[in-house]
């Protein structure tokens, strides 16, 4: 006699399955459209990190074997030419590394920016083939959250360990002579937070470009003169983002400007307390003490970020960076609806 087996339960978590994976169906799709590509954008950091790590290892041999020399940089004796020549030439070798690593830095955003632009989002609106994904139950929004969401996952991981590892080189090469200053554009553009702020902003402004021209090439080239215009603009108003220090003194008087800090503005203080360029009087010119006296000077001054500014600057441009990206992205979905539904 047959028996009636009950209703099996076993389709519930299958049919809960196959929903978590139709949740993920657009970001696969973007894996395997643009694999190579983000194969190349995890890889990148990786190597470069790792030149980063050989070259300080094998400059710092040559450290420790130049110091057992018994040869100096500031007082070189007699017999001790080739030596120093030979260490400060493997110093500028490292301060090439490092400048290298700034530019790559540099560059990245402006990479992920036109890769956005154009490959992921402008080409499939140009061609069409985003109609075949909205017609599998894929919304225009869910579309364009995978377009962002897999390039965003990436780029975080891939900028920041590579800014931590040129953050890390640029801490160790203090003790070459040819080390960088924190300030320098390339120096500075590839340590701290304000890498993967640049680059996260490029994402959002390559995806509104793609949304709006739908042509991969304008696309691609309207996305680098923005990524042109933003760093521009913040390389005129960075010494703004925080309150500079100020030091007066007396002219004449022996004044050391702060080691590590970046001149600002300098100029002359009345005995009233108002401010004057420094063109206002030259060292040079025939009647300066006399120019002194006749506009009531009394101090000099110097407006200064010094080297424990750093961090501020970096996180007030990093988030200013982060709101402009993310008022980029509300743009971007506010355009797809307007277009799309």
């Amino acid at each position: 006699m047959s028996a009636i087996s009950a209703p099996s339960s076993s389709p519930a978590p299958r049919t809960a399955a196959a929903s978590r994976n139709r949740l993920r169906g657009p970001e696969r799709v973007v894996v395997a459209q643009h694999r190579w590509a983000l194969w190349i954008m995890g890889v990148l950091p990786v190597l470069a990190t790792v030149s980063l790590v050989g070259a300080w290892l094998w400059t710092e041999h040559v450290l420790d074997a130049f110091a057992a020399t018994g040869c100096s940089v500031t007082h070189t004796t007699p017999g001790c030419d080739a030596t120093v020549n030979a260490y400060l030439d493997r110093q500028m070798w490292l301060r090439e590394v490092l400048d290298r690593a700034g530019l790559l830095m540099m560059v990245l955003p402006a990479l992920i920016g036109i890769f956005v632009a154009g490959p992921v989002i402008a080409r499939e609106l140009e061609s069409g083939t985003y109609r075949l994904a909205w017609t599998q139950s894929v919304t225009p929004a869910r579309w364009l959250a995978a377009k962002l969401a897999v390039p965003t996952v990436v780029t975080l991981a891939s900028v920041s360990v590579l800014s931590a590892a040129c953050t890390w080189a640029q801490g160790r090469a203090d003790r070459a002579y040819q080390g960088q200053e924190w300030h320098e554009r390339t120096a500075y553009g590839s340590m701290g937070t304000v890498p993967v702020g640049y680059a996260l902003c490029m994402l959002a402004i390559g995806a509104l470009a793609g949304l709006l021209l739908r042509r991969t090439l304008t696309a691609m080239v309207v996305t680098v003169i923005g990524y042109g215009t933003l760093v521009a603009a913040f390389n005129s108003v960075r010494n703004s983002l925080w309150p500079t220090l100020t030091d007066t003194f007396r002219q004449g008087s022996h004044y050391r400007f702060p080691d590590g800090a970046i001149n600002v503005g300098t100029g002359w203080l009345t005995d009233s307390g108002r401010r004057l360029p420094h063109s206002a009087c030259l060292e040079w010119a025939p009647d300066f003490k006399q120019c002194l006296t006749e506009k009531n000077i009394a101090l000099r001054y110097f407006d200064y970020h010094p080297a424990s500014h750093f961090w501020p600057l970096q996180l007030v441009e990093t988030g200013i960076l982060l709101a402009l990206a993310a008022l980029v992205v509300a743009l971007a979905f506010r355009v797809l609806r307007r277009h799309h539904g």
